[in-house]
């Protein structure tokens, strides 16, 4: 029951689409079959205050499409790197931090790496050679979403955000397909899952960490761009962030990065 639709638009019928989670508390107690699915979402859809999922568009689903392709030769290429380097920890070899560094070492025609043994070295020479791969393809899925930044308008309106590049433009962009939906940043802030989780009972308001109920990729790219926006305002001191100097007086900045992308200015 992943979503509900009220009509199909090749014969001019209107739909809507909901989420599992708004038509899943409309399911009675008992054994889940389509019948129980079918009445639960007449049920939802009736309820004035029942909120739909915005309809992407296929430009929109390419974007996106790219940006997992790439998360997942990102994680791919992480796994190779650390697997690089624990390969080589066993015989004593303690590898720098970074891609380019370690592909740097691997190939240095003079290093300590050139010491070990022959049979390691085959070991690691395909794994090398992969990750030099990965590297290339990302920097091509890059070269599309740069291309897909700059002919569209929304996602270059969303760059002049501080902490906002090509990457989080364009995701911003193809995931939310209608901004009118949100009525303010907080609003959107709760849809992305920024806000704490509320357990509030006989009067007393308790609340824990951030509900983590949104894009976790969308999620991760506006913490990354706030920790940027923070690490820079420490460090140029000009009078747009003047703001954000102001916030971290009365709160480490830590606990700011989550919180930054609620009360963003441009």
């Amino acid at each position: 029951m992943d979503a509900s639709t009220t009509g199909v638009s090749k014969h001019d019928m209107c739909f809507a689409v909901a989420s599992r989670e708004s038509v899943r508390p409309y399911v009675l107690p008992r054994n889940k079959n389509d019948m129980a699915d079918a009445e639960a979402i007449c049920e939802a859809v009736t309820r004035p205050n029942m909120r739909f999922v915005a309809v992407k568009t296929a430009a929109q689903q390419s974007v996106l499409m790219l940006h997992r392709c790439r998360a997942l030769l990102v994680r791919q290429r992480t796994m190779l790197a650390n697997a690089i380097r624990a390969h080589l920890a066993e015989f004593g070899i303690v590898m720098p931090q970074g891609i380019r560094t370690l592909l740097t070492a691997l190939i240095a025609p003079k290093d300590e790496v050139n010491d070990l043994p022959h049979l390691v070295r085959v070991a690691l020479a395909p794994m090398a050679a992969n990750l030099i791969e990965l590297g290339q393809r990302i920097k091509g899925l890059e070269i599309e979403i740069a291309r897909e930044h700059r002919g569209n308008e929304t996602s270059r309106r969303l760059e002049t955000i501080p902490g906002f590049g090509v990457m989080t433009s364009t995701a911003m962009a193809a995931t939310v397909a209608d901004p009118t939906a949100f009525k303010s940043g907080r609003e959107f802030a709760a849809w992305l899952g920024l806000t704490p989780r509320e357990s509030s009972s006989g009067g007393k308001q308790r609340l824990g960490g951030i509900t983590k109920m949104g894009d976790g990729y969308l999620r991760t790219l506006l913490v990354v761009g706030a920790t940027a926006v923070i690490r820079f305002a420490r460090e140029e001191g000009s009078a747009k962030t003047a703001w954000i100097r102001k916030l971290m007086e009365k709160k480490p900045a830590k606990s700011w990065r989550l919180r930054l992308p609620t009360r963003w200015r441009a």
